[in-house]
């Protein structure tokens, strides 16, 4: 008998560090490959010593070799220690979420629905993108409090990347249940007509968190692709200024046009991963999103999102790793 084991791919090591102060992605192997490699780019961008930035770079690399171990360790205490201030949020509802958005995943699920048809109850956007609404915002408003509620508390947080640094992972706050309700039952019959040819009849993980922006924190957020198929981007609250997000072409395509998209509360956008994307500062107030990278372990095991090449995985003890699987053999059942 076998089991399956959610991985990471061993570049997840290595590649696609950010250094936030440059808004620069870089690999880094050692400091003579990086040095070599990035010296010159860094120095155009005002970095009179790149050496500077090798000990940040070599700590990202140690806390992602923990990472997997220290979130599941996170979530485990957090279970045991925090108090919601809402605990009927942890289980989705159907009362969370807009009548529209019902209706909408209701004609999904009806036999012989075709993209054209589900286009028409949606607002589209360019290059395969869509918006509709998701939550009611009686919900986004209480779920904001609910995150305040944890920020303030003095629990170990782990925060979504190093791109955003003041969010939450929702994985290690308890929301894992929520989540994969919200993708199997909701996004799944969605995605599976709008993008079967980037895993969206097949999405089988996730990973969850909320990026927030406020003046004197961050404010943006710098152009870039995601670790997934599918993302959805849900807006939480609308008591700020500015913060439009922006759309270029695919990670693999070449194209100067961009399309600019003002968020609105409970509205969610959602797009392929793989295409760039950013967002313009905020002038004021405290901006959050709600951000799901959904995942296609069929897609992803033939090839890696962040290296393009196969992956060379390493499974996880717990949890969904980055979304890649492979199946081991019991060897107790074997024997």
């Amino acid at each position: 008998m076998s089991k399956t084991r959610f991985c990471i791919c061993q570049c997840f090591f290595t590649k696609n560090l950010f250094i936030k102060q440059y808004k620069l992605h870089v690999t880094y192997l050692n400091r003579g490959q990086f040095l070599q490699e990035y010296s010159e780019t860094l120095q155009s961008q005002g970095c009179s010593d790149p050496e500077v930035v090798i000990p940040e770079l070599e700590s990202e690399v140690t806390r992602r070799k923990n990472f997997h171990k220290d979130s599941w360790d996170r979530r485990v205490y957090i279970a045991k220690k925090y108090k919601p201030l809402h605990p009927d949020l942890y289980i989705l509802q159907r009362s969370f979420l807009d009548p529209k958005f019902i209706s909408l995943v209701d004609l999904a699920n009806t036999p012989g629905t075709t993209v054209e048809e589900l286009s028409k109850v949606m607002k589209q956007h360019q290059q395969r993108m869509y918006s509709f609404p998701v939550f009611t915002s009686e919900f986004c408003q209480t779920f904001v409090s609910e995150l305040k509620n944890f920020e303030e508390s003095p629990l170990p947080k782990g925060r979504p990347n190093t791109m955003n640094r003041y969010g939450i992972n929702l994985g290690e706050l308890g929301f894992d249940n929520f989540v994969t309700s919200l993708r199997n039952d909701f996004i799944t019959p969605l995605t599976r007509i709008l993008y079967p040819d980037w895993g969206g009849d097949c999405l089988d993980s996730h990973k969850a968190f909320i990026v927030k922006y406020e003046v004197g924190e961050d404010v943006d957020l710098n152009y870039h692709f995601d670790n997934a198929e599918v993302t959805l981007n849900v807006a939480l609250n609308d008591d700020y200024c500015d913060g439009e997000i922006y759309f270029g072409p695919m990670r693999t395509e070449e194209s100067s046009k961009v399309t600019g998209i003002a968020h609105q509360i409970g509205v969610g956008l959602l797009h392929r991963a793989q295409q760039m994307h950013g967002a313009l500062p905020i002038s004021e107030g405290i901006r959050y999103n709600l951000i799901i990278w959904m995942r296609s372990s069929v897609i992803r095991n033939e090839l890696c999102p962040m290296c393009n090449e196969k992956p060379t995985l390493i499974p996880v003890e717990s949890g969904f790793g980055d979304g890649f699987t492979i199946n081991e053999v019991d060897i107790c059942c074997a024997s």
